[in-house]
């Protein structure tokens, strides 16, 4: 890899935005959304973010656990907003906050949050180095320090569970 994409880049350049409509297809049948389709919106999110940052393919290596804080029905517009957290040589954390907004009432409401790992990958498969991330902000060097305790923790679970 060129080490010129190896320079170290701040949060900003990965911040991500996406929107979607909860449509009929996306519900289940009492009209709120799935678990499911919401899961797969936040994965991409994520991807977009870590493929900004990393500026290679990536791939979902590890989803940390996901609460669904309020309901959202179809027709609610979701907004997903991601970042780089956090780079670990050829892996990444990133952050996805969900919101649900009333556009008509001007509102918005927190759905859910998770964070995800990604490795960056070329088109065999290869893990590449990442590039490190820079937190410019106070609230950007805290969700930094809380991504090294949270590889830190996975690590730890990991070596206590039995090998198959």
């Amino acid at each position: 890899m060129n080490e010129e994409m190896l320079v170290p880049r701040p949060v900003r350049d990965s911040q991500s935005e996406m929107a979607e409509i909860v449509l009929p297809n996306d519900a289940n049948p009492l009209g709120a959304l799935l678990g499911g389709r919401l899961m797969h919106w936040i994965d991409l999110a994520g991807a977009m973010a870590v493929h900004r940052h990393a500026r290679s393919y990536a791939v979902t290596a590890s989803v940390d656990h996901i609460d669904f804080l309020v309901p959202v029905r179809v027709g609610d517009l979701i907004i997903l907003k991601s970042s780089v957290n956090r780079v670990f040589h050829t892996s990444a954390e990133v952050g996805v906050k969900v919101f649900v907004e009333n556009y008509i009432a001007d509102t918005a409401q927190h759905v859910a949050s998770a964070y995800l790992t990604f490795v960056a990958v070329d088109r065999e498969g290869r893990r590449l180095k990442i590039a490190p991330v820079i937190p410019e902000t106070e609230e950007e060097q805290q969700r930094y320090d809380d991504a090294g305790r949270r590889r830190e923790n996975r690590r730890s679970e990991l070596r206590r569970k039995p090998r198959r």
